[in-house]
């Protein structure tokens, strides 16, 4: 089964100002589709970041695949190494931690590439991942403090102004009441510590059964970051990327029984190393996106069983092709064994023929078709490629869209 044709779709889906200590998301946020066309009919998926270097990257190297077999992976990956020598990372500079552009794009047409095999062969996308382990996929509820959105051109609020501890709770108890999310994790890095501390103690007394996580993405100092797991002493199910950098994580993890998780500081398999020598971290995150697709994660899973490290998965926004794919590799994935994150809920438009799925007590079920198990709702698709093109976003850069809220806003982090 050969390529044939490759196609990268930009689209823009509207977005919420949800908060990170970094700044806020645009009305916007950037999404490729993927599909790959092939000399047998089957096209395969795959959906990616939309933001100007990946798109730029997928585009080069798409012109390398053609004539491709799509069960040479290592052709693949050769291909595309070569499609984009030196080719850096894909973040803007505003990012908290970059990926390596050969390693996004590959993910994405591994994905495509699977999807097809799954297609050709009349199995799902798990399968060829080793197996499903489970085919109950539980999620966390995402929580966010955000402002109220400034500029409707392009898409509704979703929960108005949320930005003290109470808002957040009332936060939490819809997204529990409308999909039955059993555990909890704040964005945490915008308020000050105190606050947020706050807002756990309530969460936990909203909510006395369900696991709670904070991620503040590296604001906290070390002595800050201490002084918060005290104050959150037995609340806490782990504490994701309190302080920036792995020393400081290390320095941390020193001195605390709560587990650390990451995101940030390992984001390559060469990472992993360091981050058990220093005894960094004790959970990584997953994410098909970077990770060198649905493989790699399968892979970084083993690595982290072998090193005694715990798996979760991570998420940015995203749309159904995307939540399909998380869905086969947690299903793939054994030592998965905390609930993973999704933005899913943030967004209500989608780009798959069979519609939005239904949480059910905070988890979906793993697509059960032919590789990936979704098809491509093309006029969605275009609908969202004509907003990319009229609402003129490029880029991801939440620090410069945080001037709009709070026009003295400086980045820094750590900032407490």
């Amino acid at each position: 089964m050969k390529i044939l044709e490759v196609i990268v779709t930009p689209i823009a889906i509207p977005d919420v100002p949800i908060a990170n200590t970094k700044g806020v998301h645009s009305s916007v946020f950037l999404r490729s589709v993927i599909q790959v066309r092939t000399d047998t009919g089957l096209v395969g998926l795959a959906e990616t970041y939309g933001a100007k270097r990946t798109l730029a990257g997928l585009n080069t190297a798409a012109l390398a695949l053609e004539g491709l077999d799509v069960y040479n992976l290592r052709e693949l990956r050769r291909r595309i190494e070569a499609a984009l020598p030196d080719a850096g990372g894909v973040n803007a500079p505003t990012a908290l931690a970059d990926h390596k552009l050969v390693d996004v794009v590959y993910s994405a047409f591994e994905l495509a590439c699977l999807d097809l095999q799954g297609k050709h062969v009349g199995r799902p996308l798990y399968d060829l991942l080793g197996g499903a382990v489970r085919k109950t996929i539980p999620f966390g509820g995402y929580l966010f403090f955000k402002f109220a959105k400034q500029d409707l051109s392009f898409g509704p609020d979703i929960m108005g102004e949320v930005m003290t501890p109470d808002a957040l709770v009332a936060q939490a108890r819809d997204f529990v009441g409308q999909y039955g999310f059993r555990s909890l994790k704040l964005k945490g890095g915008v308020l000050e510590p105190d606050l947020e501390v706050e807002t756990m103690l309530k969460l936990r007394e909203a909510f006395p059964q369900h696991p709670l996580r904070i991620d503040p993405m590296g604001a906290w100092t070390v002595p800050t970051a201490k002084r918060v797991v005290d104050q959150l002493d037995g609340i806490l199910e782990y504490l994701e990327d309190p302080c920036r950098g792995m020393d400081a994580m290390a320095e941390l993890s020193a001195q605390i029984n709560v587990p650390l998780a990451t995101n940030l500081v390992v984001v390559e398999f060469e990472q992993i190393i360091e981050a058990v020598k220093k005894d960094a971290v004790q959970i990584i995150l997953s994410d098909h996106h970077y990770w060198r697709g649905p493989r790699g994660c399968i892979h970084l899973g083993e690595i982290c069983r072998a090193a005694g490290l715990g798996v979760s998965m991570h998420s940015n926004s995203h749309l159904g092709i995307s939540l399909a794919a998380m869905c086969h590799v947690a299903a793939a994935t054994p030592g998965l064994t905390y609930d993973c994150d999704t933005h899913y809920p943030w967004s209500s438009k989608e780009i798959v023929s069979s519609g939005r799925p239904v949480f059910k007590d905070g988890a979906l079920q793993v697509p059960e078709g032919p590789g990936l198990g979704v098809e491509l709702d093309h006029e969605a698709v275009a609908e969202l490629h004509d907003l990319y093109n009229r609402a003129m976003v490029k880029d991801r850069d939440d620090t410069d869209e945080m001037l709009k809220y709070k026009p003295d806003y400086v980045r820094k982090v750590p900032r407490w």
